[in-house]
């Protein structure tokens, strides 16, 4: 059976370049950086490059980058520092919107209780937060805004550099979420204004467990995870030199491949969009122009999203109805609700997330296969009946 990967959004294949650049350090380069004999020594020269390597396609100094163990950590840490750096100053309020990641919104609910103000912007139903929206938020005591620079689900992007520029202007601290984004769409820390990012390898074709944190220098970090004096004694443990050195290379190739990768999934993209609005009563999440090249987010009237899934599994497809930490639970997703998107509406969900490496053959596939399986689905809603004798009206058009 013909399988079709498009849940890249979840994570994505190791990239020859990656899994070649990281075997080495699985097999001879296996040297604990912190020692100072010559194997371990050769381990802390990679680790080095790694890091100016990452931060060269970040256009920020070696020394502002903090490895991870992936961007949920990376999150953690930056939000928790920024808030108790706040707090020290007597400021104890955030903003965020109701749409970010979950390693964001559990970190800042944890945050709540122990005494933290949040504020959650509403999301206009194109999925985008305005940038005046943010500024009519901040306070006198806002010590961070923390924005994603593109959604995990629908793939929105952000005005991140307006952001960025206006909370630098009010003296607040801007973190941004940019696991989605980084080695998909042009990302550039001093020109976007942020203050402190998160990235994730797995999302740009390196290994999985390692991620990276951008702090612009003179904000502090604070050390969550104590041991030893690893990452300038900002984050313990010893540091894992493969991942790493996958995690550089692949993001040098996402860069350096970046147009071509663009073009080419905007077109797959747009095509995919095109076809599955034929299906009756469907539509598209999100704004259509402002979203990352790969990311299709769909619904259709009268499906569940667990249901459908199953079926596509059926065809070989491998997609998701949202986020990747969230597929286990049959709440709809948060961030079609944030949306405005009524619950009958948001269970019916469908992402299908493209990487380069799929081909206008699985397109058509895709194009071929999806309208059956919500056929199947709707073939045995008790919703889609009630729909279709008039005893409920269609949401959808």
């Amino acid at each position: 059976m013909k399988t079709v990967y498009v849940d890249n959004a979840a994570t994505t294949a190791m990239s020859d370049r990656a899994i070649e650049a990281m075997t080495p350090y699985l097999k001879n380069v296996y040297g604990n950086p912190s020692s100072l004999h010559t194997v371990g020594q050769v381990a802390k020269e990679a680790l080095d490059d790694a890091r100016a390597r990452i931060a060269k396609c970040l256009n920020c100094d070696p020394k502002e980058i903090y490895f991870t163990s992936g961007g949920s950590e990376a999150d953690n840490q930056a939000i928790r520092s920024a808030a108790l750096n706040g707090a020290a100053k007597g400021k104890k309020h955030i903003i965020s919107t109701a749409f970010e990641h979950h390693a964001v919104l559990h970190t800042l609910k944890k945050l709540e209780k122990e005494g933290f103000e949040v504020t959650y912007l509403d999301v206009h139903e194109n999925g985008i937060v305005t940038a005046e929206e943010v500024a009519a938020a901040i306070r006198e005591n806002t010590a961070l805004v923390t924005v994603m620079y593109a959604n995990n689900e629908v793939g929105t992007i952000q005005p991140i550099a307006e952001i960025g520029g206006l909370c630098r202007a009010r003296g607040v601290v801007f973190h941004t979420d940019a696991v989605q984004a980084v080695g998909h769409i042009p990302v550039d820390v001093k020109a976007d204004n942020i203050d402190m990012l998160s990235i994730s390898a797995h999302k740009f074709h390196g290994a999985k467990g390692v991620g990276a944190l951008y702090v612009r220098r003179g904000i502090p970090l604070r050390t969550f995870i104590e041991g030893g004096a690893q990452e300038r004694g900002r984050r313990a443990g010893t540091e894992n030199i493969g991942g790493i050195v996958s995690m550089a290379a692949a993001l040098e190739e996402a860069c350096e491949n970046m147009a071509a990768n663009s073009a080419k999934l905007i077109k797959l993209r747009d095509e995919l969009i095109k076809g599955l609005l034929k299906i009756p009563h469907s539509r598209l999440n999100g704004d259509g122009r402002a979203r990352l090249p790969g990311n299709v987010n769909m619904c259709f009237e009268g499906t569940e999203g667990e249901s459908l899934l199953l079926h596509l599994d059926e065809r070989g497809i491998c997609a998701s109805s949202g986020s990747a930490c969230t597929t286990a639970s049959l709440e709809p997703s948060h961030v079609l609700l944030a949306l405005g998107l009524p619950h009958e509406i948001a269970h019916g969900s469908l992402r299908l997330s493209l990487s380069e490496n799929n081909t206008e053959e699985e397109i058509e596939y895709l194009l071929s296969e999806i309208p059956k399986a919500v056929e199947k689905v709707r073939a045995v809603s008790s919703l889609w009946d009630d729909l279709k004798s008039g005893k409920r009206k269609h949401l959808i058009d």
